[in-house]
């Protein structure tokens, strides 16, 4: 394999620190994306907006840029561009080589430290004389919000021959090998509204429904690969009135397909049954959220990630993760998909923070997989 040639770790810091201080929140991408945009541009790819805005409401679209390859293959490095609240007005301030925020505000390295990793990949394999393969950065809108801007990217937006999705935390070395299919669902339930001093014997309490619905629920960890939660409850008029109706939201997650759908079917069933066994009804209506993906380790991406960390001295480790990510949008289009550990820790929080040399790490990572990828 060709010698690695070297990141700008000065570079990389100071484009991570611009871009944390950029307000991004979700639906409001616009002034990062321009940043990330000239940035791109600069370092030499052809760069353009999706239409995906009239679908997701942002301010803009997704951006994908493309560096031309020297060789055959696609890589494609996706991260996100919103941020979760509080992150407006971020000011970063590095202390004992850790990145973090000074005041009562989230950092933002969710996900900003993807962002900057990829632009200094770009910059670094533009500038240097090594082989490379095509590599097209997507960074997505309002990914914190339900991967709008992922589900609404045109599959060929994200063909190719590996997917590096820089978003996960923990440090760099970590490969996200299965996350699960997720569904929510609302349950309305239906009663009989009737005075509850004057005549209660008359009335049918959609909440007291919903109520017995969920203390039959199983919910948390169900099994080793699911998990259910239920997350709300409203309904009712008014404290003399038996309650009409009341809605219930929650969800359930597998990596496993096939027992996502046992759940979602047991699930429905008990809210109905308790409903029906009450006087009333239950109407529940779900929604895939995202598909699963699961990667066994020797699949070929995972090894390529291997001995790419092996390359720059990472130890790699690979991992399950509950949670969706773009990866999850990706990799059911087709595309060979993992996620990475990008060095933030403690993320949709205000202790949020990202070691210098991680968000290096992650940079040379990057840099590492696709000079491999040349390699054949």
């Amino acid at each position: 394999m060709s010698e690695l040639p070297p990141v700008d770790p000065d570079r990389l810091l100071a484009t991570f620190l611009d871009l944390v201080r950029v307000d991004s929140p979700s639906g409001s991408e616009g002034a990062c994306a321009s940043r990330c945009a000239e940035a791109l541009a600069e370092a030499g790819c052809e760069v353009f907006f999706d239409d995906s805005a009239r679908v997701t409401g942002s301010d803009v679209g997704n951006l994908i840029a493309t560096l031309p390859g020297t060789v055959p293959g696609v890589l494609v490095l996706s991260a996100h561009m919103d941020c979760v609240d509080p992150g407006l007005g971020v000011e970063p301030v590095i202390e004992d080589g850790h990145v973090r925020s000074a005041g009562p505000t989230i950092l933002g390295a969710d996900d900003k430290a993807g962002l900057a990793a990829a632009i200094e990949c770009v910059r670094t394999l533009a500038e240097s004389s090594v082989a490379h393969p095509t590599v097209k950065c997507v960074f997505t809108v309002q990914e914190e919000v339900g991967l709008k801007g992922a589900k609404a990217l045109d599959p060929s937006s994200v063909a190719g021959d590996a997917c590096l999705v820089l978003d996960a935390d923990g440090a760099p070395g970590g490969i996200v090998v299965a996350a699960p299919t997720h569904y929510t669902f609302v349950a309305d339930f239906h009663g009989v509204a009737a005075h509850a001093g004057v005549s209660p014997e008359d009335g049918r309490s959609a909440i007291v429904m919903a109520a017995e619905a969920i203390t039959r629920l199983s919910v948390g960890r169900v099994d080793e690969l699911s998990t259910a939660n239920v997350g709300t409850i409203e309904g009712g008029s008014a404290t003399n009135v038996i309650a009409a109706r009341a809605r219930v939201t929650g969800e359930c997650r597998s990596i496993d397909r096939a027992r996502v759908e046992e759940l979602r079917a047991q699930m429905e069933h008990t809210l109905k049954s308790a409903a029906h066994e009450r006087g009333g009804s239950c109407d529940v209506r779900w929604n895939l959220e995202y598909e699963g993906f699961s990667l066994s380790e020797d699949a070929s991406i995972v090894a390529l990630v291997r001995g790419a960390c092996e390359d720059v001295g990472l130890v790699a480790r690979t991992f399950v993760t509950g949670g969706g990510s773009d990866a999850n949008v990706i990799a059911a289009h087709g595309v060979p998909t993992v996620a990475l550990s990008c060095g933030m820790e403690g993320v949709h929080g205000t202790d949020e923070h990202i070691e210098v040399s991680a968000l290096e790490s992650l940079a040379r990572l990057c840099v590492a997989v696709a000079v491999r990828m040349s390699a054949g």
